[in-house]
């Protein structure tokens, strides 16, 4: 790698640095205002802020070209920094292990919402503020922030950045400029995070509880300011109200933006997008029932639970109302489907993706096609737009990489000696960025009986998962490392 590739990235990372730091200081408000000692955390945030501006400045006559290669490299060295930048906080405040630390910090980040904390409403107000913000700048990308807040980067090397870090098997445009896209879309992202917490407000929530879940809704992250999470509140419009924001937060944001750009609201009548919504439907009914007929509870009650834990799944948020492992064998596994399904491209939401199973099982039917009629000539289509063979093979290695790194998590844990079910739904919830899985990491557990190498090892996880793969197995590629 060369020098000018170094200032690259060290450029890129550095204004990235200075405003987490700038976001972090409103942590340091929050403690102010409930009376916290914030000593030592303004001593971190001045040494963060400080370092880095000495590093841009160093670098502010160098003139950013981040090639494709820069960009993967850059965003897997932000997300290991963010983590452990996130993680001096909590040692600071908490007295957890640098493991625990690490692991928590990219939980958040990663809007994972796996905790290590077994007791979160003794934390200060100050560190659930934090996780909660970690959740809030991880779900639109803290790239993407960097793209659209810092011209000091060229278009290629924006574009760059934006297809190693935003989630889908394909990056759009709205305006000409993707930096334009990337503030209009943190403008919609901030707006949908105003109204949920608004609506949370009236619904009875404390301004500052109400703050954090908007944060680790819009986010689709999952930590809440409760133990109970939000069953805590006992508030079934609360409820309804989450249950709505994790819905269109799985969404693709484009389709928001088309909206709120031109009017036009034929983003949300994409194929994907009615996809999403027919699985969120169906699932949440046949849940829904499953409680009526075992628990003989009310309709309004068991559909209420029943939608708000399905959307919470699918969009891979992570909160709770009710302990669904208790549920029964048949509601573990319609929970199990919405697991492996995830939201839209280009959305906040992790898991596979709805967008990736439909060019696999169009592609199934393409073959079988070709197999009883050889000589004819059948192409995939979605929105009435025929799919590049790129496209299809790069759904298929994606999926082949989900289930390969699920696969050796869930061997890994298995051979600590964990159960079955803790080994795979752990292994599903960290790589598919859920936060709780089923056994010892079910909804009323938490991930604090991990060693200290097991935590390690499901961080990395979370932080392959969130790049989706491709961006971060491409550093063990040796032509990835050629002519750098």
């Amino acid at each position: 790698m060369d020098i000018y590739a170094l200032k690259n990235i060290f450029k890129f990372v550095s204004v990235i640095g200075v405003a987490l730091s700038l976001f972090f200081f409103t942590a340091i408000i929050v403690g102010w205002i409930y009376y916290e000692n914030m000593s030592d955390f303004i001593y971190f945030d001045i040494f963060l802020f400080a370092v880095n501006v000495i590093l841009f400045l160093l670098l502010r006559n160098h003139t950013m070209k981040l090639s494709i290669k820069g960009g993967i490299l850059s965003v897997n060295l932000t997300w290991m920094l963010l983590g452990v930048a996130g993680a001096i906080p909590f040692i600071l405040y908490t007295g957890i292990s640098p493991a625990d630390a690490f692991f928590e910090s990219v939980s958040g980040f990663t809007t994972t919402g796996a905790t290590v904390f077994t007791d979160i409403e003794s934390l200060p107000k100050s560190i659930l503020y934090l996780r909660s913000l970690m959740h809030w700048l991880g779900g639109m990308g803290i790239i993407v922030l960097g793209v659209g807040l810092f011209s000091l980067i060229n278009p290629s090397g924006s574009m760059a950045l934006f297809k190693a870090e935003s989630t889908g098997i394909k990056m759009e445009k709205i305006t000409p400029k993707i930096k334009d896209t990337a503030i209009r879309l943190w403008g919609i992202y901030i707006l949908f995070t105003l109204i949920d917490a608004i609506a949370l407000k009236l619904a009875g929530m404390s301004l500052f509880d109400a703050v954090n879940h908007a944060f680790s809704t819009i986010s689709t992250g999952g930590f809440s300011t409760k133990n109970a999470s939000l069953g805590y509140y006992h508030s079934n419009m609360i409820i309804w109200i989450t249950t709505f924001f994790m819905i269109i937060s799985g969404i693709n944001f484009l389709a928001h933006l088309k909206l709120f750009s031109s009017g036009k609201f034929d983003g949300y009548t994409r194929e994907e997008v009615l996809w999403y919504l027919a699985i969120f439907i169906v699932l949440s009914l046949i849940l829904g029932s499953i409680d009526i007929f075992i628990d003989y509870d009310s309709y309004f009650h068991a559909f209420t639970h029943s939608f708000f834990t399905i959307a919470s799944v699918l969009t891979t948020t992570g909160f709770a109302t009710l302990d669904y492992a208790q549920w029964g064998h048949m509601a573990i596994s319609i929970i199990f489907v919405a697991m492996l399904v995830g939201g839209n491209a280009g959305s906040t939401a992790g898991g596979v993706k709805v967008i990736r199973y439909i060019v696999l099982f169009k592609n199934i039917a393409v073959q079988l096609k070709r197999t009883l009629h050889p000589n004819a000539i059948v192409g995939l289509f979605i929105d009435g737009k025929k799919v590049s063979s790129h496209i299809i093979s790069s759904t298929t290695g994606f999926i082949f990489l989900f289930v390969v790194t699920n696969m050796l998590v869930t061997l890994y844990l298995f051979g600590r000696g964990f159960d079955a079910m803790t080994a795979v739904s752990t292994a599903l919830a960290t790589v598919g960025n859920i936060g709780p899985g089923f056994s010892l990491t079910g909804p009323a557990q938490n991930y604090a009986f991990f060693s200290g190498m097991d935590k390690m090892i499901l961080s990395i996880a979370m932080i392959i998962g969130r790049l989706e793969f491709y961006t971060v197995f491409l550093l063990f590629s040796r032509s990835f490392w050629k002519k750098f």
